[in-house]
């Protein structure tokens, strides 16, 4: 009896707060029990060194292995850009070639022959006309001289006189004779020179333009000299492209204007020249062995 009334009065009892003290936990309540809480082996240590760690075990000894999401994109990005300008530098490079293939030719051109500096001037031309004409007079007027004596309106000695001055006359029109007493050229020396010169420069022309025609296939490095545009050539580039253009340069205006859109062409030329010795030099520091050209087989 006297053992329920204390159990009685101990459960009426009011429990006593637990008290806090600095530096140390709070005390327990009396008569409460004490609780253990053991971490359960199957939950996971929540320390995110661990997490860490097992990540990495994961994905491997090596942090870089692991894949990049942004990386793809570029590097695949940069391959694509890499490879188009390759493709572009190579369709260039082979441009290139194939004009420094098609208008070597004009390497070939003889200045001196095509511009004709000893082409005989019109005013030497007209010189040597007048002489002609003198020359041709004065034969004309010694043989009426003479034939005026046969028919007897002049004395005899007259009509002798005018014979004997109708042959030297005569004599003086060959070039041999000629060459003695004056070295300036008669009117016939001067027309075969100019003829002897064109055939020459029509010859050449010939030569240099072959059998594909050299300035038609020379106009496409019109980038690298805008002067080929210009409209005067046109006429030439028409004939050079049918095949007739040697067989049209009938004077020397026609072949002078050859000589300068030669000229003009090989300007343009040297630039193609240098512009695909630069893009190879660019292939080989790059490492595009297929782009950069190489030197063709010895026989």
């Amino acid at each position: 009896m006297a053992e329920n009334q204390s159990n009685a009065s101990q459960a009426e009892a009011p429990a006593q707060a637990p008290v806090l003290r600095p530096g140390r936990p709070a005390d327990p309540v009396p008569g409460a029990p004490v609780i253990s809480v053991r971490p359960s082996p199957s939950v996971p240590d929540p320390d995110p060194a661990g997490t860490v760690g097992s990540a990495v075990s994961e994905t491997g000894s090596d942090p870089s292995a692991a894949p990049d999401p942004q990386a793809g994109p570029d590097e695949g990005s940069e391959k694509n850009s890499g490879s188009s300008e390759q493709v572009v530098a190579e369709s260039r490079q082979r441009k290139l070639r194939l004009m420094l293939r098609q208008c070597d030719r004009v390497l070939l051109m003889d200045f001196d022959l095509l511009a004709m500096n000893d082409w005989p001037d019109n005013y030497t031309m007209a010189e040597a006309r007048r002489s002609r004409d003198l020359w041709l007079f004065s034969a004309l007027i010694a043989a009426l001289v003479f034939l005026s004596g046969l028919t007897g309106f002049v004395p005899a000695w007259i009509a002798g006189g005018g014979f004997g001055a109708f042959v030297i006359i005569l004599l003086l029109g060959i070039p041999s004779v000629r060459h003695i007493y004056t070295s300036r050229p008669s009117y016939l020396d001067l027309i075969v020179t100019r003829q002897r010169m064109l055939r020459e420069a029509r010859r050449h022309v010939a030569h240099l333009e072959g059998t594909d025609g050299l300035i038609w296939q020379c106009a496409q490095m019109s980038d690298f000299n805008p002067a080929l545009r210009n409209a005067r050539f046109s006429h030439l580039l028409r004939l050079s492209e049918n095949r007739s253009l040697s067989r049209q340069l009938n004077r020397r205006e026609h072949v002078r204007l050859y000589l300068i859109y030669l000229l003009e062409a090989e300007k343009a030329y040297s630039r193609v020249q240098k512009a695909f010795f630069e893009g190879n030099q660019s292939a080989i520091d790059r490492g595009w062995r297929e782009v950069a050209a190489e030197p063709e087989p010895r026989a």
